[in-house]
């Protein structure tokens, strides 16, 4: 048996629509592809304004400059998350003030939340690790008392939701309320990785732009500074420099790949969902023998199966089992380390412990999860797992 973690799903289509990238002759970016994928968020999602990126980790950049921060201003962001939720604010020279996690999951812990704020506090970056949803209706509280500005990092969280049941004034009916992720705060970031549900191709990214005080000067920092966009709206009669911006727009190669994705999303979730569902079915009975734990999912969230991972109990039983893993022709890998604690930021840290990032990143392991991936492999895997806690 020789199963990898990942391996990016080809629709069939990619190279097709990058051939005709080619010979449409735009390649530098903006053109048909990038407009019919930044259309197809608006439209499928509801976000306001929508710009692809070349990464996750320059979505976030953009993110970190439309919110105006001066050095000393201070940005909430959960330690159990990748570099780039806080590389992102602190290019802007802000500086971050770590969260702790949840005990249910790694979400940020939003009711921790409000003793990190001073009054240097600006931004507010919650990460829904997994693409479960943090949970929002706590965390816009916090951010309106406070008139904070919330980045949502949805790197992971590409069509998944955030439900709030609305009472009708009778108990006998209720309403459902689905946001997706990205859309709840007033900007957000997306990730289109090989690693993620799809991909452009390699990296990729979207901003997400839900206050429409952003938008303008999204479009500016997405085109280099300059008021380009406007000029081709006919707004102005020329386009300059005007502000701040860098090269976030990716080549018009890599949307015509994530086109291909797009236009398979449901195919690709139905198939990542039944992967998720097999795992949770089959290991269920080990979690309730207390073996590990598995994936929490709140009642205010959705699963959109970008992940499946467990906790172990320590960290030695966790290594062994990656270790057992391995030598069976399975790759599975841990994953964040608590960036409170990087070699980088741990003098910058203000010494508070946290006991809950802590423990996720000694005991999380995720396992292979990809649309290629058969149920039969999944079987195999979960075989595989019993054997081990039954014999290690």
């Amino acid at each position: 048996m020789n199963i990898p973690f990942n391996k990016p799903h080809l629709t069939g289509k990619e190279v097709h629509y990058m051939y005709q990238a080619v010979y449409d002759g735009k390649l530098s970016g903006n053109g048909q592809f990038t407009k019919q994928c930044q259309q197809f968020f608006q439209d499928r999602y509801g976000f306001k304004k929508c710009l692809l990126t070349t990464s996750g980790t320059d979505a976030l950049e953009m993110c970190a400059m439309l919110c105006d921060l001066k050095p000393g201003d201070e940005v909430i962001v959960p330690s159990y998350t990748f570099v780039s939720t806080a590389l992102a604010f602190l290019r802007e020279g802000a500086k971050v003030v770590f969260a702790d996690s949840m005990k249910r999951n790694p979400n940020l812990d939003a009711e921790t939340l409000e003793a990190l704020i001073t009054p240097r506090t600006k931004v507010i970056a919650p990460v829904h690790y997994a693409g479960v949803a943090c949970d929002m209706d706590a965390i816009m509280a916090v951010a309106e008392k406070h008139n904070l500005i919330v980045v949502e990092d949805a790197a992971q969280a590409l069509d998944s939701y955030y439900i709030k049941i609305l009472a009708n004034g009778d108990d006998s009916q209720t309403k459902v309320n689905k946001r997706p992720l990205g859309s709840v705060g007033h900007l957000g970031a997306m990730s289109f990785h090989e690693t993620k549900n799809i991909t452009a191709g390699g990296e990729g990214g979207l901003l997400i732009v839900n206050d429409e005080r952003f938008i303008r000067r999204a479009e500016i920092l997405w085109e280099k500074g300059t008021n380009r966009a406007e000029f081709f709206r006919g707004a102005v009669n020329k386009y300059g420099w005007v502000d701040m911006g860098s090269s976030f727009l990716p080549a018009e190669i890599n949307a015509a790949f994530l086109w291909a994705q797009l236009e398979n999303i449901d195919d690709i979730q139905t198939k990542r969902t039944l992967l998720w569902n097999k795992y949770y079915k089959l290991l269920k009975p080990l979690a309730d023998e207390g073996c590990f734990n598995l994936p929490d999912i709140p009642s205010y969230a959705t699963n959109n199966a970008h992940m499946f991972y467990l906790t172990f109990p320590n960290l030695e039983k966790r290594s062994a089992f990656i270790q057992y893993m391995k030598e069976n022709g399975v790759l599975t890998v841990f994953h964040y380390l608590a960036l409170h604690t990087s070699k980088y930021y741990e003098d910058k840290h203000d010494g508070r412990v946290l006991p809950e990032c802590d423990r996720y990143a000694d005991t999380l392991v995720r396992l292979p999860m990809y649309y290629d991936l058969e149920v039969e492999q999944v079987e195999e895997i979960c075989k595989l797992i019993s054997m081990f806690v039954r014999t290690c």
